[in-house]
């Protein structure tokens, strides 16, 4: 299990080679915390996805606990990307994951 730091590394690696990749959304899974309440992984991702949205590096996210038809972002970003109407953790507010639009 990586840290925090290790974490991040991680994270904008594989952002960098999705990039390259030329991939439009990337499923980061970091988990929720061992103790189901919110883990320092979940927290520090979801910090640094939002500071790079703010950024204007990544077109934004969307956090497992929104990733579903009610949400009004996801519903938009559904109307444009229907292939992700099939993602397995729709609607099933899953706080361990985090959907990145690149």
């Amino acid at each position: 299990m990586p840290g925090v730091s290790e974490a991040l590394l991680r994270l904008d690696r594989e952002l960098s080679s999705a990039r390259q990749q030329q991939v439009r959304f990337l499923k980061v899974i970091h988990g929720y915390g061992s103790s189901g309440i919110g883990g320092d992984i979940r927290v520090a991702v979801q910090a640094r996805l939002c500071e790079m949205a703010d950024a204007g590096l990544i077109h934004g996210c969307i956090f497992g606990e929104n990733w579903a038809k009610s949400d009004e972002t996801t519903w938009k970003l559904l109307h444009i990307h229907e292939e992700l109407k099939h993602d397995p953790d729709m609607g099933r507010r899953n706080l361990g994951i985090t959907i990145v639009v690149l």
